[in-house]
């Protein structure tokens, strides 16, 4: 029966049995405590290693004996008991390797990793910290932020995104503005009619860029931006108004403003965690876009309401959002559904359902037959030409 590994104490002399074990050799050892190193006597009894330095005979349980890893010196190996323990034995001498190393069955194992629980906690805390962060602090931030940035500094911001998008359109350079003055008087008789009925906090500039995109978008300070394909792919002016009205709800609940801090307060957390590294860009713009889908659905269907109320008190058909979600539905489909994660808007399905049961209104017309051939002929460059710049036809549809 071996005995049990015990810690003699200083001044003890050899442990108590050592004459009847088996000595293997003379090597160096370092106690963890003094920087001067002994030369002491190894000697191998039942499973257990003793030590016997001048002072003290040490005992170390051979399943406990581990090698230290990441040594620099080829020739020596350092042994030590556990993990924990700050003492080393110094081997370089082959022979005695080739007779204790068989003996220490755990020489080479990895050590178990202490704390891993605890390691664990640390981390779903940081990770939890980071979502509130991102999904509680930045957006509070930016709601409470939005109403203090002055409006001048608003409109800045509004006008040099909108200079950034016209560029990042066309490769060949910024998308052109469409202001062919019938066009621009159309569009301006339009909006007249519903902000007649709205007080904004500042003023609205509604512009149209002469590209074939089925969308419209607001921006800070007051921007609206629709594109061609848009009115194009619109049956009626309703159904532009609809939109236009969708995105003067956005203006009038500042969620440009909040969404443009939200999402460079979103992006600078992400890219301090993320750092710039290969794939990066990708992984912080899959990230944001799936933290403000929740947010941005939310604002999209208030809008639709605001939308559908607005027009109701202008006098025009309610409905007829509804129906331009239609065409933009035919036009562009529904994403697949994992994307939709990702996207920002909801489901148009869903926006169809909502302006569906609208009652039929007696309403009065918003655009003359004329002004709605001029509305939908506000990209061409001149009076003259009946071509637009990408060989679309300006004439009236048969």
């Amino acid at each position: 029966m071996s005995r049990p590994p015990t810690l003699a104490t200083p001044g003890a002399g050899p442990w108590h049995g050592a004459e009847n074990a088996r000595m293997i050799g003379r090597t160096i050892w370092l106690n963890g405590k003094s920087p001067v190193p002994e030369t002491v006597i190894l000697r191998v009894d039942g499973d257990c290693l003793l030590i016997e330095t001048p002072n003290e005979t040490v005992v170390w349980p051979l399943d406990q004996i581990r090698q230290v890893r990441d040594m620099a010196a080829r020739d020596v190996v350092l042994l030590r008991r556990g993990i924990t323990s700050t003492a080393r034995l110094e081997i370089r001498a082959p022979e005695l390797a080739q007779v204790l190393f068989p003996l220490c069955r755990n020489l080479r194992r990895k050590p178990p990793v202490l704390g891993l629980g605890r390691l664990w906690a640390w981390a779903g805390a940081a990770v939890a910290s980071v979502g509130v962060i991102l999904l509680v602090l930045v957006p509070l931030l930016a709601d409470q932020l939005a109403p203090m940035i002055p409006p001048a500094g608003e409109r800045a911001l509004g006008e040099k995104t909108l200079t950034q998008i016209r560029g990042a359109l066309d490769d060949r350079g910024p998308v052109r503005l469409c202001e062919h003055p019938p066009g621009v008087a159309a569009l301006a008789k339009m909006q007249d009619r519903l902000q007649a009925h709205l007080d904004l906090p500042h003023g609205v500039t509604v512009t149209v860029l002469n590209h074939r995109m089925i969308n419209a978008f607001a921006l800070p300070g007051g921007q609206v931006v629709l594109f061609k394909g848009l009115i194009r792919t619109a049956q009626t002016p309703e159904e532009v108004a609809a939109v236009l009205a969708h995105e003067l709800g956005h203006v009038a609940s500042r969620d440009p403003t909040r969404h443009a801090l939200r999402s460079a307060g979103s992006i600078g957390v992400l890219g301090l965690l993320f750092g710039d590294f290969a794939g990066g860009t990708a992984v912080l713009f899959l990230a944001n876009r799936l933290i403000e889908a929740n947010y941005s659905q939310s604002a999209e269907a208030a809008a639709d309401v605001f939308a559908r109320n607005l027009l109701r008190d202008a006098g025009l058909q309610p409905g007829a959002l509804g129906r331009m979600f239609e065409r933009m539905q035919a036009g562009s489909g529904e994403p697949p559904a994992m994307l939709k994660h990702f996207l920002s808007h909801p489901d148009l399905a869903e926006r169809i359902l909502a302006s569906a049961d609208e009652p039929e209104l007696e309403t009065l017309p918003l655009l003359t037959d004329a002004e709605w051939q001029d509305l939908r002929q506000i990209c061409r460059r001149s009076s003259l030409g009946i071509t637009d710049t990408d060989g679309t036809s300006l004439l009236p549809p048969s």
